[in-house]
């Protein structure tokens, strides 16, 4: 049987991606996210996979790896990664319910990133019940940490990918249903001001707002943005009292680049901010940085491998790199073939119009067979 004849219905699939956008996992719950990867445990299980659930460490939710039945078994052969993890908190299904409006389905997380993920699952169910099998291995591991840099899993990705011949990362497709073959680097930072105390009615001349220099922090780091590397704050924390001078303020900040160079460079640019010789002490440490992943021939190979066989399905493949980090970064870098962003189209991730087209399911999960049974 050739993958393009497997009998995948995207109104079917729907109902089963339906039970996982209704399972809501924002990363900072780690209970919810656990609650997500028993869903996702309980499928890959019933298609024989060996199922081991890690334990979760700093306070993240754990992750699952399911290795599927094969008879080279422990061979290198296919990664596919992917989080469960969502930026939309507990809640957000009663703004954003499931729901179908024409070819398109909303809700929280269905489009980053588990539609692309589930119609991945069903690949694998489908190559099974067809009773074909795939030439190499299959691993899958999903992670809790991803919308958050990953902190907590990066290196149980990239001891994982270092076992294998090649990884799958679905990921929502680029806008316009191409997929993605390099990343550009990324840094995140936490900032700090200390100010002194003061009540802010009788004594105001006497303190020094930690909250008023973050302000004109946050204006100096947002314009030190140009065409190399960009910066952007998008945390702030701070103040309990509004009859009192705050004394402290913590803000959180994003920095891209396309080019590791020029990371780096923004990196220094953003720790020699830090300053303790005024009134208001300035604190800048670095977070999880992801770097630069640039495409090299065996990721471009396995990308014409890609293209090929999409346009067997009937559509044609584009390939960019792009920003917004993904585990991708860490795979490519590595040097392993990683294609990435080849999960469902659609619209408004990390928004309340989050959304995918309907049709894609079909689409992606016959992408996502023809890769698992081709690739050698």
């Amino acid at each position: 049987m050739n993958f393009k004849e497997l009998p995948f219905d995207s109104q079917q699939m729907l109902q089963g991606l339906r039970t996982w956008v209704e399972c809501e996992s924002p990363t900072f719950d780690a209970t919810a996210v656990n609650r997500m990867m028993d869903l996702a445990a309980y499928e890959l299980a019933a298609l024989g996979a060996e199922i081991e659930r890690i334990p979760g460490r700093m306070g993240f939710g754990g992750s699952l790896r399911a290795r599927l039945p094969h008879k080279n078994k422990g061979t290198p052969g296919i990664l596919l990664s992917g989080h469960l993890d969502t930026v939309h908190p507990i809640g957000t299904l009663k703004d954003l319910p499931f729901r179908v409006e024409h070819n398109k389905a909303y809700g929280p997380g269905i489009q980053d990133m588990k539609g692309g993920n589930y119609v991945s699952v069903e690949a694998l169910r489908q190559i099974q019940a067809a009773a074909l099998e795939t030439p190499l291995p299959v691993t899958v591991l999903f992670t809790p940490d991803e919308e958050v840099g990953t902190p907590s899993t990066r290196d149980l990705i990239e001891n994982e990918a270092a076992r294998n011949k090649y990884v799958m990362v679905p990921e929502p497709a680029r806008p316009d249903g191409g997929c993605v073959t390099g990343r550009y680097a990324i840094a995140r930072f936490n900032i700090k001001t200390i100010g002194r105390p003061s009540h802010a009615g009788w004594a105001l001349k006497d303190g020094r707002s930690a909250i008023a220099a973050m302000a004109r922090k946050v204006l100096e780091i947002e314009a030190m943005t140009g065409d190399d590397c960009t910066f952007s704050v998008g945390v702030i924390h701070a103040g309990q009292w509004v009859n009192c001078v705050s004394s402290s303020c913590a803000a959180e900040v994003l920095s891209m680049a396309k080019r590791q160079e020029d990371l780096d460079a923004g990196v220094k640019r953003m720790l020699d901010l830090s300053d303790s010789s005024g009134d208001v002490i300035v604190e800048v440490t670095r977070g999880v940085t992801r770097p630069v992943w640039e495409p090299d021939a065996g990721t471009l190979a396995l990308y014409e491998i890609t293209r090929s066989l999409a346009g067997e399905i009937g559509f044609d493949l584009t390939h960019a790199s792009a920003g917004g980090g993904s585990d991708g970064n860490f795979t490519g870098a590595m040097g392993i073939p990683t294609i990435d962003s080849i999960g469902v189209r659609g619209a408004g991730l990390h928004t309340l119009n989050e959304h995918i087209e309907i049709d894609s399911l079909e689409e992606r999960a016959k992408l996502a067979a023809g890769l698992f049974l081709t690739l050698t």
